[in-house]
């Protein structure tokens, strides 16, 4: 039986139809997840675990910089204050099946995309249809940069900062390995959705509920946010949070200039149907 006319569909229809590209999502993030246990020692030692040596990048590059100004930094220490461990019997087991259904969505990100607008699309004329086209490598793309930028800067400052961080010197950092894990993926996965906002903004003001004056007018309101999303994800220094907080900000700015332009569309396709 072939697909239904958008206009012909019932709720309970577009409710079949949403069921349906969420299997296919849960169907593609299980495969790849699959796929990522199987290399899970790679995922842990390569990726996981690399902050935790001081000739990561990031480490390297802020020491650098501190040497070339003259500063003091616990950037350049030989090793990471602090050993993982694991206190439960299914620690590692869980830590193992979490990263892999983790590694599963980041990677099979696009085609998650991919089915939210195949979903929404129907609904779109088909001049808005042709135009976005280039929905799904650009909120990819953002979304992709957004967990390297968590992976890269975020990750690397929250654990610099906890794991120097000290009450006292008979207390040692003796950490459990889901509570690494979680810093890691929150920051890592919280910024790749924050690095979205450019495309949640265009949607909003396609379907008129955000406008460029809007987002000037609340624009102080805005950082407030940012810099509350920035404690969340980061760890309770200024210094962290004010990286986090510049990106952000600069997307809220181009989010206003997306809104501009898409108001600007619409009025010129207004103008010429009248």
């Amino acid at each position: 039986m072939g697909k239904k006319d958008i206009n012909e569909m019932s709720f309970l229809d577009h409710l079949e139809d949403l069921r349906w590209h969420l299997i296919r999502i849960c169907i593609a993030v299980i495969t790849v997840a699959t796929f990522a246990f199987i290399f899970s020692r790679f995922i842990f030692d390569e990726i996981i675990f690399a902050p935790l040596e001081m000739n990561f990048p990031t480490y390297d590059m802020l020491c650098q910089t501190a040497n070339f100004i003259g500063l003091n930094t616990t950037f350049c220490a030989e090793e990471m204050p602090m050993i993982l461990q694991n206190r439960t019997m299914a620690g590692q087991f869980s830590a193992d099946i979490w990263t892999a259904i983790l590694a599963g969505f980041v990677i099979s990100f696009p085609y998650v995309i991919y089915q939210l607008w195949k979903f929404i699309s129907p609904g779109l004329h088909g001049n808005e249809r042709k135009h976005s086209r280039g929905f799904i490598i650009i909120s990819s793309l953002l979304f992709f940069i957004g967990v390297l930028f968590g992976y890269y800067i975020v990750t690397p400052l929250s654990l610099n900062f906890l794991a120097n961080y000290s009450i006292s010197t008979k207390v040692d950092n003796q950490i459990d390995i889901s509570s690494y894990i979680a810093l890691v993926r929150s920051s890592a996965l919280a910024s790749g959705l924050i690095f979205e906002l450019p495309i949640i903004i265009y949607f909003l003001t396609k379907i008129g509920l955000v406008t460029p004056e809007i987002l000037r007018k609340y624009r102080k309101y805005a950082l407030v946010v940012v810099l509350i999303l920035s404690a969340i994800i980061t760890p309770p220094d200024i210094a962290s949070q004010v990286i986090v907080a510049i990106p952000i900000l600069v997307l809220y700015q181009v989010s206003i200039y997306i809104s501009k332009i898409v108001i600007r569309n619409q009025s010129k396709k207004e103008k010429r149907q009248a």
